[in-house]
């Protein structure tokens, strides 16, 4: 127990180290930047089929993150293991697709044989390898570079800078293109329906009600057969809107207000009077495209249960209730 500190200081500048020669390394990939990454970025876009990403063992780890990454965010992707490739997965390569190749030293017998047989079907290859002279280099038509690389491993064998670099490139590849194909937080959540990011880019559109579920009323009904309407509204929403002949939003009558004037002495008086009386005139509304996590904020700050949802002509096409936006999990 003695040596304890003595072990934990070690052990904490040994992990420094690691943590060093990865930054460094990938520090590094910024000045390597050239032409042959502009290529890359090129041959990606031009893609007509698919972005096959291969790699054997860590590298092929790494390659089925950058495949994910690259299938997220607008570019079809999937991962394919050179090993299983040569074994009869090379019929899932068409001559439309393109394959990312990963090999630190470009010269992994089983993605250079993979390299090969897919340029026969016409595939084009973007290899991805520290040796840009190597067997992989010289088999792709273009090359992202990671430059020589000295592992963080203290046998200076296991993969560790060399896939953080590879790791790094991918990430800089998937949002160049990104950002050229004019990805944006609305396609993205196409492609996240599930889990908090899903949720925080969920559209006011996608969850509002509407058709059948809206109450709207004239405001010519008296506030009693106003209410008594949207009291059969299908999930009963506490709340009535009050539209003119073409739908335009004139008002909003909520519960709450209901509740207030019952407690008068002429309730009775005021059930019988037009809606439109009693009505709140300028209420907050909603569009179709805000974000539900922008609906939610302004409920929670406005301290109120529902919100209608306006066209650009201000009539009525949904309604977002507090209770909708609690259900999807915001």
């Amino acid at each position: 127990m003695n040596d304890h500190p003595k072990n934990a200081a070690q052990r904490i500048a040994r992990a420094a180290e690691v943590i060093r020669m990865e930054a460094e390394t990938i520090a590094r990939l910024e000045e390597r930047l050239d032409e042959r990454f502009s290529q890359a970025v090129d041959a990606v876009l031009a893609c007509q089929g698919r972005v096959v990403v291969t790699g054997m063992g860590k590298a092929g780890l790494v390659g089925q993150k950058i495949s994910a990454t690259l299938a997220s965010t607008g570019t079809p992707s999937f991962y394919l293991h050179a090993a299983e490739a040569l074994h009869g997965d090379l019929g899932r390569i068409c001559p439309q697709d393109l394959v990312l190749a990963l090999s630190n030293s470009g010269e992994t017998p089983e993605v250079t044989r993979l390299v090969a047989a897919a340029k026969k079907t016409g595939a084009a290859v973007l290899g991805m390898t520290g040796h840009p002279d190597s067997s992989l280099g010289r088999l792709s038509d273009t090359v992202l570079d990671i430059g020589p690389v000295e592992e963080a491993c203290p046998l200076r064998l296991a993969p560790t800078a060399s896939t953080s670099a590879m790791l790094a490139l991918g990430d800089a590849l998937a949002m160049v293109v990104l950002a050229e194909r004019g990805f944006d937080k609305q396609d993205f959540a196409r492609f996240h329906p599930a889990g908090s990011l899903g949720r925080g880019l969920m559209t006011v559109g996608e969850v509002m009600r509407r058709d059948a579920e809206l109450p709207l009323v004239s405001g010519e009904l008296s506030i009693g057969s106003a209410m008594k309407r949207t009291s059969t509204t299908p999930c009963r929403p506490g709340v009535a809107l009050i539209v003119d002949g073409e739908g335009k939003l004139e008002g909003i009558f909520t519960d709450g207000d209901l509740h207030r004037l019952l407690v008068h002495e002429d309730c009775a008086v005021f059930l019988k009077q037009p809606i439109a009386d009693h009505m709140e005139r300028q209420p907050k509304t909603l569009t179709q495209d805000q974000l539900v996590e922008e609906a939610h904020r302004l409920l929670r700050e406005l301290k109120i249960d529902q919100a209608p949802v306006l066209d650009g002509e201000r009539r009525v096409v949904g309604l977002v209730d507090v209770q909708d936006l609690l259900d999807v999990g915001i």
